[in-house]
């Protein structure tokens, strides 16, 4: 087992993945986890639940921005995973330096703090809103992207790891809009929608958490790890939401609304997860891409082929059904 006995550090662990990571080394029997955070209250409710393997645990409050708390927090640490971040999209908008101290500056004193402490390796965890970005959020995302590769060329003798995964919509994720639709529907009848010709990359929670986890065992220096992910359509999803929230409640769907209000600041119509420049070095298995670090002799991975050069996004994928997008729902219990 990769984590038997070995001290792991989670920064942002008390949000969705972050707890999700914590449950699934826990089964590992590693020696600590901190959990690093600066929510007091939810590191409350984590200590609670899992109290049962409290002797495993060590909750830290800090915040990413605090480099000393960062570095304190590594000692004698085997691994990181790094996933903190400001990532709602509107309060980045209207707060784009905060988020450049979360997302950016955060980041950095992650890389500084592990190649300090002589940590084994360090994941991160990016979006697909870093490519092309329009926003601030992916802006600040990409160019954490961009230290986490750099890192690899310019930390010396240091023996750390670096690697980061890009993810896509986190299907029951804090802020994502399934709890919020559910939200309207019992409060108002109404679902109001940017877009429902928008489509998007959802991945469940388990796949998230375990893309990071895999990232960790297998990355050799600076790759980036893209999950092969289904593309939804936002009406289906929507629709598919109605549908079960009413069949739920005993709610006729004809007595609820759906409003279009038009995209958010900084918001598209579809996402991309790798570009056609990354395409033509990556490497793909029957999962996942692997994007190797320019600033690295490219590596071979197990069972992997060299990638077809193209641009993968959600506009040119094919989308899944409104069947199974219902099922995804339902296998993950959102509603």
């Amino acid at each position: 087992m990769f984590f038997k006995d070995k001290k792991i550090l989670i920064i942002g662990g008390t949000g969705t993945i972050g707890q999700s990571l914590v449950r699934k080394i826990l089964e590992e029997q590693p020696k600590v986890i901190r959990i690093y955070s600066r929510d007091e209250f939810k590191q409350f409710e984590l200590a609670h639940r899992l109290k049962h393997v409290e002797d495993r645990l060590r909750f830290l409050i800090g915040d990413v921005r605090n480099y000393e708390r960062v570095h304190s927090s590594m000692q004698d640490i085997d691994y990181v995973f790094h996933v903190a971040a400001m990532k709602h999209v509107p309060a980045c908008e209207y707060n784009p330096y905060e988020a450049v101290l979360t997302n950016i500056v955060g980041t950095h004193n992650v890389i500084k703090a592990a190649i300090a402490q002589n940590v084994k390796k360090v994941v991160f965890t990016s979006s697909d809103k870093a490519i092309s970005p329009t926003n601030i959020y992916g802006a600040t995302k990409l160019a954490a992207e961009k230290l986490v590769i750099s890192a690899e060329y310019s930390k010396g003798t240091s023996g750390t790891i670096f690697s980061m995964v890009r993810f896509g919509n986190v299907m029951g994720s804090r802020g994502s809009v399934i709890p919020l639709f559910r939200q309207q529907i019992l409060e108002s009848m109404k679902v109001t929608v940017t877009d429902l010709s928008m489509s998007r990359f959802m991945m469940t929670l388990n796949q998230a958490t375990s893309l990071t986890i895999r990232s960790m065992q297998e990355s050799k220096g600076g790759e980036i790890f893209v999950l092969k992910m289904p593309v939804i359509f936002l009406r289906d999803l929507v629709t598919a939401v109605i549908e079960e929230t009413c069949k739920i409640y005993g709610i006729d769907t004809a007595n609820v609304q759906m409003e279009e209000i038009g995209l958010r600041s900084g918001e598209k119509k579809f996402e991309e997860l790798m570009t056609y420049e990354e395409s033509e070095s990556a490497w793909e298995l029957p999962d996942m891409f692997i994007i190797p670090s320019k600033f690295r002799s490219s590596h071979q991975y197990p069972s992997a082929i060299k990638s077809t050069p193209k641009e993968y996004d959600s506009q040119s994928e094919q989308p899944i059904s409104l069947e199974e997008v219902r099922r995804l729902i339902l296998d993950e219990k959102i509603i």
